[in-house]
This record gives C-alpha cells, structure tokens and sequence, in this order.
C-alpha cells in the first residue's frame, strides 16, 4: 500500500498510523538505496524480523525503533514529528508533510528557533 493512502485525520490511532507512515518511509528509502532487508538490519543492529515489524508499521514497535532506523539512513526526524505536531494542536496534518522531504524546513526551523533563543538571553 502506497504512503498516499493513508488517512489524514487524526483519531485515537495516531500513533499507531504515525509508526505505520515511517515504516513505509524507512521501507521505501532503504529500497531506495538498494540495501536487503538483511543489510540494513545489521548495520541498525537489529533482527531481520524486528526490521519486518518495523516496516509494517506493527504498533508494538516502539517510535525510538523508528528514529533508529531514520538515522542510519539520514532521513530527518521532522516526518514523524512534524505530523505529531499537527495533531497535538487538533489539527488535520496533510498528507505531503508525512512524506515529503523535510530537510530545508527543518534546516530553517532550527535557525528561527536559535535565533528566537537567542533574542530571549539578550533581552
């Protein structure tokens, strides 16, 4: 099932659809860079079977499983908590968030922050 399908509406099963998009996001970005199953689960130093579980988006896996997994393939962290963000607020999280490549408003994000932060200690 392609990424896209999935709902953009928040429910009581936000997490569990959360860990459903990054194990489709991990999935579809290890195959990406052509790595087995096997590779990858070696170099993130965990079982072919948890990696499985991972990728289904199976909702025992817990989310620093997930971000394990993003790391060792460098994708940026904002996929899954830009979503959380959204529905944390009440709000509908549209679906190009959850799989779009995030890594320019993440970049930018960080630089407002900092220098929000850093006006905070002047004044």
């Amino acid at each position: 099932m392609s990424v896209s399908k999935i709902r953009e509406s928040p429910d009581d099963g936000v997490i569990d659809r959360l860990k459903e998009i990054s194990g489709r996001r991990i999935e579809d970005e290890r195959r990406r860079r052509r790595m087995t199953q096997r590779q990858f689960a070696k170099r993130v130093g965990i079982s072919i079977r948890w990696l499985r579980e991972i990728e289904a988006g199976n909702p025992v896996v817990k989310l620093d499983d997930h971000l394990r997994c993003a790391s060792a393939l460098k994708m940026a962290p904002t996929y899954i908590f830009l979503p959380l963000l959204y529905w944390s607020y009440g709000r509908v999280c549209p679906i190009n968030v959850a799989i779009a490549d995030l890594t320019d408003i993440e970049r930018r994000s960080l630089a407002l922050i900092n220098r929000r932060v850093a006006a905070l200690e002047i004044g």
